[in-house]
């Protein structure tokens, strides 16, 4: 499925308070910054056009969310879309995810950490891309809290059953869980707009959810 153009924004918008680039942040740069550090953070990578980040953020005000994605024109569609929702507990950082995981992120100072139908690479060749990889799981465990958890799902069963292969690796990581696919009570009712995508073309959806226990 091949993806459609973005929705032209509303020029006078303004959604500065709403975005960051990540290849600007100083190497002291604090989440702090940006939230109240009480509150419970999730984190999502690759957000794409930010369905699950402006929708959860909206259900749960009490928590923060942070969505990064290395398209600049989705991460620039995102940020808008937050703050057009009003969305003061969300925030969208451009720039390379697995950089900010790795050195942007403090240990044991996240609640949940998302990623949903990341590029699969599909060439054995370029499979070495995909996200989802060791250096990865590593960052994931060191910054979620005790009893934090790791959402993953796709559309692709290899990546699915690789990526569950992979987590057997880290027995501090409990599942994987069953997550259930409940219906979709209106058009926008899914995750993301993926999943939406995925779901009306009636390809199957392959869901998990890890525990962390240290």
């Amino acid at each position: 499925m091949g993806r459609r153009a973005l929705p032209k924004l509303n020029p006078n918008l303004e959604y500065s308070d709403y975005y960051g680039e990540i290849e600007s942040l100083s190497d002291d740069w604090d989440i702090t910054s940006i939230f109240d550090s009480t509150h419970p953070l999730e984190v999502e990578l690759g957000s794409g056009k930010g369905l699950f980040l402006t929708t959860a953020s909206g259900l749960y005000p009490d928590r923060n969310f942070v969505g990064v994605e290395i398209r600049k024109k989705y991460a620039n569609y995102c940020a808008a879309k937050l703050s057009e929702a009003g969305r003061h507990n969300a925030f969208m950082f451009q720039g390379d995810g697995l950089l900010f995981f790795h050195k942007y992120l403090k240990d044991s100072s996240v609640d949940d950490v998302h990623v949903y139908f990341p590029d699969p690479w599909w060439k054995s060749k370029h499979r070495k891309r995909r996200v989802l990889n060791e250096p990865f799981m590593h960052d994931v465990i060191r910054v979620l809290k005790d009893g934090g958890r790791f959402h993953f799902w796709t559309d692709v069963q290899e990546y699915f059953q690789s990526t569950l292969a992979l987590l057997e690796e880290f027995p501090s990581l409990s599942g994987p869980l069953d997550v259930e696919a409940k219906p979709a009570e209106h058009d926008m009712d899914y995750r993301t707009h993926y999943e939406r995508r995925t779901r009306r073309y009636d390809r199957p959806v392959y869901r998990s959810l890890y525990t962390l226990v240290r």
